[in-house]
């Protein structure tokens, strides 16, 4: 597979890993015989939500600080989120000293924002969705001189995040089908980066709600499509698709899904109930995917990554009593 222009490599992953290695933990992918039964696989977990920040995220922003220098680091970084991003980009600042500006919606996870201002960020709220704080984030970058970290096109965020694919094919060499969550795409991205040098015949399937489908008709159609926000899994969220993760896509992934919010929230029910692990409706996007297309997954050994367990106390009692 010819690399996208800018796409890390195998290398570049296996320098990530180096970079983050003392930082951040390996997570641990799990069986349930439980999930087995339920999706009619076997099913293993990779629990991205066992990271410090509770999400994938942070393995990006690890590497990408790890590598500027003092200049930049004092200048100031600046990243827009609607949440778990910004806490990757908090987390790398404090660990290696740099000042970190986080441009967040107005509806941002409570939960998150707190996080990112606990770990030392400036988080600047405003806007009706992540793509208004892309803008007013940008506009200060580009006044400031700061260094903007966007979430997706970024190749040292990409690499960072692919680590996570990079451990579960270590640990399970004979994976049938990886199944990664979608809102900008990295994840998926790094993930097919890694597959297809590590192992070409593992299936790896996308996900994303149908109710925020940008990426989704982005790579149907091989062109960046804008399309609605309508989903209220925030780390799905994304109306405007991510060139250079798609662009990875286009090249590697073997197949993209849509879930409605509805399959989301009985999958995030299933994983807290059957991992006992919190679960943010992003997190369970993977799950949802594999029950959707069970008959597919018949009897296969399927990865599911479980990218973040962010989810607000608000958010939590909504899905309990929807469930009731």
């Amino acid at each position: 597979m010819p690399a996208a222009d800018g796409a890390p490599d195998l290398a570049d992953v296996l320098r990530a890993r180096r970079r983050i290695a003392s930082h951040l933990p390996r997570t641990p992918l799990r069986n349930y015989p439980l999930l087995d039964d339920l999706v009619g696989a076997e099913v293993h977990v990779k629990h991205e939500n066992h990271l410090p920040t509770g999400a994938f995220k942070v393995r990006g922003g690890v590497n990408l600080i790890s590598t500027l220098g003092p200049t930049e680091r004092d200048t100031g970084v600046l990243a827009a989120s609607t949440g778990n991003h910004g806490q990757s980009v908090a987390y790398a600042a404090r660990l290696f000293g740099a000042r970190a500006s986080i441009y967040v919606p107005d509806a941002a996870n409570p939960v998150k924002v707190a996080s990112m201002r606990a770990l030392g960020a400036e988080v600047i709220e405003g806007g009706a969705d992540f793509n208004d704080a892309v803008e007013r984030c940008e506009s200060e970058a580009a006044r400031s001189g700061g260094r903007y970290i966007h979430s997706g096109n970024e190749p040292l965020l990409i690499a960072g995040v692919a680590t996570g694919s990079l451990e579960s094919l270590e640990d399970r060499p004979d994976l049938d089908v990886l199944i990664v969550p979608v809102g900008g795409g990295s994840g998926a991205a790094g993930a097919c980066v890694v597959a297809r040098a590590v192992r070409p015949a593992i299936e790896v399937i996308a996900v994303q709600s149908d109710a925020a489908p940008s990426a989704y008709h982005s790579w149907s159609a091989r062109a960046l499509v804008e399309d609605k926000i309508a989903t209220a899994a925030e780390g799905l969220a994304t109306r405007v698709p991510f060139e250079l993760p798609q662009r990875i896509l286009w090249e590697g992934l073997d197949d993209f899904v849509l879930v409605s919010d509805d399959e989301l929230r009985r999958a995030t029910l299933h994983l807290i109930e059957l991992t006992r692990n919190l679960v943010e409706l992003a997190g369970a996007a993977a799950l949802a995917a594999a029950l959707k297309l069970r008959e597919r997954l018949a009897g296969r050994r399927v990865a599911i990554v479980c990218s973040g367990g962010n989810i607000s106390p608000a958010q939590l009692a909504e899905l309990l009593e929807g469930a009731r």
